[in-house]
């Protein structure tokens, strides 16, 4: 067989560029072909692009890319968003150069049963993750990950999400096509960013995936790009977009497919049914859209079974988003969640959850419900001895301390960081290298629960105000039922209170 050729040209501003001249895959719009040493892809329009289409490109691959990439913190987002760095024409073709994906977002072992699928070295696509029947039927054992690396996923997807906005940009296709994922580590990537929106000067080349598209946007459809009245992809349907995206990673379900019928016609069904009559489908008080588990294939369960699973598995701080995602923000865009409180929330998610006591439980992780006797709710498994769990406050005021609504669980190798200790020390793409040093951990010792401190030089048992005890680094002290740990003195420093549940 033919070795295929190299062909060599440059992009607009003139850095030499080769591919090697043989589809490795192609997409709606575009073939893609390699570099000869794979560290890079062209992507080629098929059809003739417009002069808009290419400004847009020149903006995405010059001032976009320069205001995110080439300021303090930059190199962070190349893990999270696939950037095209060049643009360039050949053969009357336009085009993107754009990074291979990172070597972790391929497939290492494939699908079950030998790859019978053929997807080992190809990229891990969000689908094949977000739906349980893909996940039984398909996936290898080792590829699948665990819950809490789901709960990792979703705040990488919504930071790169709310870099996106910040810079007045909506990616408009934003779906599990154009996710990729590692569930074995917690990594995700946004791909596909040549189609970037800039509202009111660069208009969609899509209105988006299946699934993933808002309703406002389906209910317009049939309206001409220029009515005024037509709803076209902008960040509020990215917010959409996002929140499925989530409530698929977690729950292995789509939050608007249930089991009501609006029309025979089954093109018209699916308008309404994700258009002007979707329904959240575990809407509280309108249950005409729950998922009959009668209908549900075994491979789909229990995940399909809402009573068995319900979106309350995702814990106090999503589960109010979900509902202002799919109940109050379904028809009204404006009250939909932002990036950033999907991000905050799912931080402050990933300290509540604790790990399964049973060895075999797929998930391995859950939320803590703070009752007294805390349940796995994928493996039913009851915890068994002593949980303790840091309430924590801050204070604005010297000696004065309030609540923050945020917790962190307490397990064996458990890490306290900087941002548990000091509030103002947020875990974003902003935190220094000193402040990712770890604070402290903590380990059961004979039945006994310590925190043992490692770099926290004010760290103070305030429990008894006539007796305040300084623990020492390379110190320890228990945790025992209302215990109250001062962390530092200077601004921001926290306090622990903590509840310490005990089943037996």
């Amino acid at each position: 067989m033919a070795k295929a050729k190299v062909i060599k040209t440059q992009t607009s501003e003139g850095r030499p560029i080769e591919f090697v001249d043989e589809i490795i895959g192609a997409g709606g719009m575009k073939d893609v072909y390699f570099s000869p040493d794979k560290s890079y892809v062209v992507a080629f329009f098929r059809d003739k692009q417009d002069n808009q289409a290419k400004d847009r490109l020149e903006m995405i691959t010059g001032k976009s890319k320069q205001s995110i990439f080439n300021n303090v913190g930059g190199d962070y987002w190349k893990n999270l968003l696939c950037w095209p760095t060049d643009m360039l024409e050949h053969d009357g073709r336009l085009g993107v150069v754009a990074p291979t994906y990172n070597k972790q977002f391929f497939f290492e072992y494939g699908s079950k049963n030998n790859d019978f699928l053929g997807i080992k070295g190809k990229d891990k696509e969000g689908k094949w993750f977000a739906s349980a029947s893909n996940q039984n039927r398909f996936l290898d054992p080792r590829e699948r990950g665990d819950w809490q690396n789901y709960l990792r996923i979703g705040i990488l997807l919504s930071r790169a999400v709310r870099r996106l906005h910040a810079a007045g940009l909506a990616h408009s296709d934003l779906s599990y096509k154009n996710v990729l994922v590692n569930p074995v580590t917690g990594a995700s990537c946004i791909i596909d960013i040549d189609g970037l929106v800039v509202p009111g000067k660069y208009p969609p080349d899509v209105v988006g995936t299946p699934d993933f598209i808002a309703p406002e946007v389906i209910m317009t459809n049939h309206l001409k790009k220029d009515d005024p009245n037509r709803k076209l992809p902008s960040i509020y349907t990215d917010r959409h977009a996002l929140a499925v995206l989530i409530y698929m990673y977690l729950l292995y379900r789509h939050p608007l497919r249930g089991d009501k019928v609006h029309d025979m016609d089954p093109q018209k069904d699916e308008e309404l049914s994700m258009g002007a009559k979707s329904l959240f489908v575990e809407h509280p008080t309108d249950n005409s859209n729950r998922i009959k588990v009668a209908n549900v294939k075994p491979t789909e369960l229990p995940w399909k079974d809402t009573a068995k699973i319900p979106y309350s598995v995702t814990g106090p701080y999503l589960v109010p988003l979900f509902q202002r995602a799919f109940i109050d923000g379904l028809q009204d865009p404006s009250k939909r969640p932002t990036a950033d409180e999907w991000e905050f929330a799912l931080v402050k998610t990933i300290d509540l959850v604790q790990p399964c006591q049973n060895a075999s439980c797929d998930q391995k992780w859950y939320v803590f419900d703070n009752s007294k006797k805390p349940k796995c709710p994928f493996c039913e498994t009851v915890y068994k001895g002593k949980l303790p769990v840091l309430n924590l406050y801050s204070s604005r005021k010297e000696g004065q301390f309030r609540p923050e609504n945020h917790r962190l669980m307490v397990y064996t190798n458990q890490s306290l960081w900087q941002w548990h200790t000091n509030r103002n020390v947020v875990p974003n793409e902003r935190v220094t290298d000193e402040q990712k040093k770890r604070e402290g951990y903590f380990v059961l010792h004979k039945d006994v629960w310590y925190l043992v401190n490692e770099r926290m030089s004010e760290l103070i048992d305030i429990t008894d105000p006539n007796d305040k005890k300084v623990i020492p680094i390379g110190g320890k002290v228990e945790l025992s039922e209302g215990k109250q740990l001062l962390f530092s003195k200077q601004d921001g420093g926290r306090l622990a209170v903590v509840q310490l549940v005990d089943s037996k």
